[in-house]
């Protein structure tokens, strides 16, 4: 778990480029019900600093990503001869320029009505607040988290067209549904209705004490079952 807690919080800190926030963060990457987990890796890996936790080595990478776009940008301008304006100009016949207005589009992004091609689902998806709350009131006797590793896990390997969606969300519902029940887990009964059950059965207690305030069988009856014994 703490392997996975700490793969997940690399994938928040390159996807989001900004200090982590501990408050809150272990739902935010998937792992609700291990909270004690996250916390461990996010003290053992990360720098706590005023703005958040921040990871030295990932900020290397960041910061040569970054380096490398600016470049790339430089390099485009040169080629295209910026404008007084600062626009660039586009060559003859060349297809639009995307503008800083354009609408970015997101990995959580719902698919455009009317859409027709589909896409594959990204390896820096992150759970959605939405996907756990239909899974919780769908399947309350699932783990939402829990379910959403193996769909994410199955997805990502699988290849071939069969692997791209126009609609994850509803992927994800059909998924849900057709889950299998959880077996039980008998240990887990035991703890929530057994007191004290962590250590031994309290009636194996009570017994021990008992064989302790007993007494030892008289000479007579021991003669008893000696003569039972030989029959």
């Amino acid at each position: 778990m703490e392997d996975l807690a700490y793969r997940r919080l690399l994938d928040h800190y390159y996807l989001h480029e900004a200090p982590i926030k501990q408050r809150d963060i272990a739902r935010q990457i998937g792992l609700r019900d291990n909270e004690q987990e996250v916390l461990t890796v996010l003290d053992e890996f990360f720098v706590s600093t005023e703005n958040g936790f921040i990871n030295p080595r990932a900020d290397e990478e960041i910061a040569k990503y970054r380096k490398f776009s600016e470049d790339g940008k430089k390099g485009a301008a040169k080629r295209w001869h910026k404008s007084t304006n600062g626009e660039a100009n586009s060559p003859p016949n060349a297809p639009p320029i995307a503008t800083n207005n354009q609408e970015p589009i997101t990995n959580n992004q719902k698919p455009v009505v009317g859409a027709t091609k589909g896409s594959r689902l990204s390896a820096d998806f992150v759970f959605p607040e939405e996907w756990d709350k239909f899974c919780q009131q769908c399947r309350p006797d699932l783990n939402p988290a829990k379910v959403f590793d193996g769909f994410k896990d199955y997805w990502i390997a699988k290849t071939g067209s069969a692997a791209t969606k126009l609609d994850w969300l509803a992927t994800w519902r059909n998924w849900v549904r057709n889950q299998k029940q959880e077996k039980p887990n008998f240990a887990d009964i035991a703890r929530t209705t057994v007191p004290g059950s962590t250590g031994r059965d309290p009636a194996l207690v009570k017994l021990d004490e008992d064989s302790k305030n007993v007494s030892p069988p008289s000479p007579e009856i021991m003669e008893k079952l000696r003569l039972l014994r030989g029959k």
